[in-house]
């Protein structure tokens, strides 16, 4: 069927709402537009869903989001009636739509005979994680696009795990969503009904009590928060996120008395009226807690994203500047500081294991093993942590204290098993703390790590390649590098060559193949003779193609030189 032919379908559609055809009609002169809606549905990857609201195939609506809950629900159904019978748990965060999204996947759910759990009102990702976990569901289903713009919405679904879905069963959704019909196939239950007769039950408080009690529980060193209690300062913003509540409530648990949250961003808002884009990786959105922390003389900063899965800090440098710390420098930090916190408590496991990503930098390997804690690598997203982390604790290899990935995402504990902005706050608190009872800022602190492992430097490059044909480059790009293996970059020989979607290292000096533990993923790493590590992904939630430069030197100056170096090279790559 044509993008024209599907645009008149859903123009005819009893399902769509007079608003909604009105929507389709004032683009019926507009073919670019109508191609851009309806060229192909919204590809359903181990992400999930995600994309801009609008009426539209490839656009997040109640339409789209009913047929991949359908989908969903056979996939569960096929699992047998025991495992459908624990049931779903549904969460959402403060997007346009969110509530609206998340109570349309509840109805579908029930009206196919599974029970749901729905939260009252929006919550935190990890606490849908945690639900899932605590309650004993068989899956879950997060509507939230997480740190994108505004114009985004998306649709996360998890297994029993808490984990995100692995690729397989994600598989099956998509083939299921593409025997399905849009909008004949989809079974709906009345919500009112649905919740009288208990297939349908809300979630609040009860479930935020258990789930602070197990994050209170990674407390480490109370006596350190308590020294500094009466004088420390810090700023506080959760975008307009579903942070608002339990970031500082943990915070004050702890025992921090000053947690000046910044007012215009405690405001919930699917618009984020004060940030162009409500990312912490992004330091110009925390231009108000900045001023905020001018005004208190706070020492530290610290933002949590829209669904409070993501964390990012700043502190004053040497100069007494409030600058952005990196995810790979905060986590290397927390590392760190977590592997002397439970050595001081005698709570570090004999196979204590750290996790990062492929992307993330080799200064969290060296940490780790110089402290005689082990470090894997696992793919981007912690649905492969979580997997590695089962994996690791199943066999009794070791014991997961610490993951993350560079992309501000931390997960610490066993009741996640996905980022969590509300742990990692709890453990980023702790630690700005007991640096300030030695008299260090968290930059003192990162200058001294650099002194003791060495200097590492990091960016990341996002080649943004927007629309249809976005898409089609950035294939193109990646078909390119590989069919023309890179022997040199920016003046520097390529020492080896590794594909992430066949699993084969190459000695690009030799042509010697060996097989890696990990595969199936489109990534490409190429290590240099300078010591400098380089990857390629594309995004899986948005277009564009990342480009990771992990460089390490003999001083700052020498990593800045090596990161500017290639980033010129990376920037060629646009074509």
């Amino acid at each position: 069927m044509s993008y024209m032919e599907t645009y008149q379908k859903w123009l005819e559609s009893p399902a769509l709402s007079a608003e909604e055809k009105a929507e389709l009609q004032s683009i019926a002169n507009d073919p670019k537009e109508i191609e851009s809606r309806f060229f192909a549905p919204l590809e359903f990857g181990t992400a999930g869903l995600r994309g801009t609201m609008a009426v539209g195939l490839h656009n997040m609506n109640v339409h789209v989001v009913r047929h991949a809950t359908q989908a969903f629900a056979e996939v569960i159904l096929a699992e047998g009636a025991e495992a459908a019978a624990k049931g779903v748990a549904v969460c959402f965060d403060c997007r346009n739509h969110s509530a609206e999204f998340a109570r349309e996947a509840a109805r579908v759910m029930a009206g196919n005979g599974i029970p749901v759990r729905l939260f009252e009102s929006l919550r935190p990702t990890p606490e849908l994680s945690f639900a899932i976990r605590e309650y004993g569901c068989i899956a879950g289903i997060n509507v939230t696009a997480s740190h994108n713009p505004k114009e985004y919405n998306g649709y996360k679904v998890y297994w029993a795990d808490g984990a995100q879905l692995p690729p397989h069963h994600a598989d099956a959704i998509a083939k299921k969503m593409a025997e399905l019909d849009l909008f004949t196939s989809v079974k709906e239950a009345d919500f009112d009904a649905a919740r009288a007769a208990g297939q349908i039950v809300m979630m609040g408080e009860e479930t935020d009590e258990r789930f602070l009690a197990n994050v209170m529980a990674q407390v480490n060193d109370r006596a350190a928060v308590e020294k500094v209690a009466d004088t420390f300062k810090m700023i506080y913003t959760p975008f307009h996120g579903t942070g608002y509540k339990l970031i500082p409530e943990v915070l004050r648990r702890m025992g921090m008395k000053h947690v000046i949250c910044v007012p215009e961003q405690m405001v919930i808002d699917g618009d984020f009226p004060t940030v162009v884009s409500p990312n912490p990786e992004n330091p110009e959105g925390f231009y108000l807690a900045v001023d905020l922390a001018k005004k208190e003389g706070a020492d530290f900063i610290l933002g949590s994203d829209p669904d409070a899965d993501r964390v990012g800090i700043m502190v004053r440098n040497d100069k007494g500047e409030y600058i952005t710390i990196s995810g790979n420098q905060t986590g290397v930090l927390m590392l760190d500081y977590l592997i002397g916190a439970k050595k001081r408590a005698g709570a570090l496991p004999a196979n204590a294991v750290a996790l990062k990503t492929i992307v993330t930098t080799e200064m969290a390997r060296k940490v780790a093993e110089t402290n005689g804690v082990k470090c894997f690598d696992t793919f981007t997203g912690f649905k492969f942590m979580a997997e590695k982390k089962n994996a690791l604790e199943a066999t009794g290899e070791g014991k997961v204290i610490f993951s993350y990935e560079e992309s501000y995402g931390y997960m610490i504990g066993d009741y996640v098993r996905d980022k969590d902005a509300v742990t990692a706050a709890l453990v980023l608190t702790e630690m700005a703390a007991w640096y300030a009872g030695q008299g260090m800022t968290l930059y003192d602190a990162l200058m001294k790590l650099y002194e003791k492992y060495g200097w590492y430097g990091e960016k990341t490059l996002n080649l943004v390649m927007p629309g249809l044909d976005g898409l089609k480059k950035m294939a193109a790009l990646m078909k390119d590098l590989r069919e023309h293996p890179l022997t040199e970059i920016a003046g520097v020989a390529v020492t080896q060559r590794k594909d992430y979607s066949t699993g084969v290292q190459e000695d690009a000096a030799t042509g010697e193949k060996v097989e890696m533990e990990l595969k199936g993923s489109n990534v490409l790493k190429y290590k240099l003779a300078d010591g400098t590590d380089l990857v390629v992904r594309p995004s899986g939630t948005e277009p564009k193609v990342k480009v990771y430069i992990l460089a390490q030197g003999g001083s700052k100056a020498e990593c800045d030189e090596k990161v500017a170096k290639y980033a010129a090279w990376a920037d060629t790559l646009k074509g």
